[in-house]
């Protein structure tokens, strides 16, 4: 960047912030961090702000963060809630009593229902994007 270019409030900002956290790291004493802040914030130029730190080392780039768990595709979904096994193995369990079967194509009928609904819910989830697109281009 060009050292004639002229600073911002929140270039100054930036920097006086820098110069606290030298200061807190002891790279600083109370007196020359007086003396830069308001150098900083006296400062027209980039070339004037860079100055105040050409002695100070560049902060350290921020550690990246590791997920707990691998991060998949943007359209995958985790949730916790109740989970789907137990209740279909009560079902099947119930199917196997006497007269139980019609209890578990009642519950199956319900669950294609739903899987219906939530197929059809994607289909139109996953197109809409595509058709709001196509308007504004």
């Amino acid at each position: 960047m060009d050292e004639r270019i002229r600073a911002s409030d929140a270039d100054r900002d930036h920097i006086t912030a820098r110069l606290r956290e030298h200061f807190a790291a002891g790279r600083l004493t109370s007196d020359e961090l007086d003396e830069r802040v308001s150098a900083a914030l006296k400062a027209k130029t980039h070339g004037e702000l860079r100055q105040l730190m050409t002695d100070l080392p560049e902060p350290a780039a921020p550690k990246a963060t590791q997920r707990p768990y691998p991060a998949g595709p943007p359209w995958v979904v985790r949730r916790r809630g109740p989970r789907l096994l137990p209740v279909m193995l009560l079902v099947l369990l119930a199917a196997l009593l006497p007269g139980g079967h019609w209890l578990f194509f009642g519950v199956l009928q319900v669950v294609l229902v739903f899987w219906l609904l939530a197929c059809l819910g994607g289909i139109f989830a996953m197109s809409r994007p595509h058709r709001h697109r196509r308007h504004h281009v």
